[in-house]
């Protein structure tokens, strides 16, 4: 090609090519900046779209985590306190035993039924007492306790209802006088038939209590297996998440580097490229 002044080639491909390591650039330091290979969906719509379900799984799977561990909590109070009512009760049953006793006097019995009734009030307190967040297993009317166990939906019966997966643990209704503890709340062992009698009462609380204890210890179970699934499950989505988009900061920061000296070296090209045509006037001399 002839030498011309109105058109500059080598300026013209030294620019382009300048252009091109600019943007290199940028990218790549768009890249180190926020650690993502694909930032927005005009990366890689692909890989951005199903990065954004997996985010929206992990905002899921955090609400899961949260219930399990509020029912957790509400469980592992209950369970406290239905063990203590067991001692409790074990306490009281050999109360009973003493004061059925036919060689004991009658201060002895007496003495031993005052012990009876601070234990069976304990009982009372306990279950008052075992509520967390506002919700009580062994308090008759305290409310029950349902957690998230996966974002699953366990609807068999309509494609239009989400219903996730859940479990619940049921109310124990533990209150005197009641199904489980059958003592009432009136109950003494004053007399030696009251102590006989009490024996098989307490009895049967035990028996009854020991259902409650399973339940409860069940369900503590089943919730912390769930907890520790669901922290995998977590851990999982967040490293496919960055299989897709996290960006490789090594090999980018070797990137910058070459394009760095890549673009200097486009610049001394540009000025070159700019001087060819000043050649064209030692043409006239």
């Amino acid at each position: 090609m002839g030498f011309s002044v109105n058109t500059n080639v080598g300026a013209m491909a030294a620019l382009q090519s300048l252009n091109e390591t600019g943007k290199g650039l940028a990218t790549t330091q768009n890249r180190i900046n926020t650690g993502l290979n694909v930032a927005s969906t005009k990366d890689d719509s692909a890989s951005y779209t199903i990065a954004q379900t997996l985010r929206g799984d992990m905002g899921g799977l955090k609400s899961v985590s949260a219930s399990l561990s509020r029912a957790k909590s509400v469980v592992d109070v209950a369970t406290a306190g239905a063990q203590q009512i067991s001692d409790t009760i074990n306490q009281m049953k050999a109360k009973a035993y003493q004061a059925a006793d036919a060689g004991i006097d009658q201060a002895s019995r007496d003495a031993i039924n005052k012990d009876f009734v601070a234990l069976r009030d304990q009982i009372t307190t306990v279950v008052n007492s075992s509520d967390f967040n506002g919700t009580n297993l062994l308090k008759t009317g305290g409310g029950s306790v349902t957690a998230l166990q996966s974002l699953k939906d366990g609807d068999t019966t309509s494609a239009t209802t989400w219903d996730p997966d859940s479990l619940s643990v049921a109310n124990q209704g533990l209150d005197l006088g009641g199904s489980v503890i059958t003592v009432a709340a009136t109950d003494t062992i004053a007399t030696q038939s009251d102590a006989q009698a009490m024996v098989d009462t307490l009895t049967t609380t035990q028996d009854n209590l020991n259902t409650s204890l399973s339940t409860l210890g069940s369900s503590s179970r089943n919730i912390d297996a769930q907890s520790s699934f669901t922290s995998k499950l977590s851990d999982a989505i967040d490293q496919g998440i960055g299989n897709l988009v996290d960006a490789d900061l090594a090999k980018e920061s070797a990137k910058l580097q070459a394009l760095q000296v890549k673009q200097q070296l486009g610049v001394q090209a540009l000025s070159i490229a700019n001087q060819a045509p000043q050649s064209i006037t030692s043409l006239f001399r």
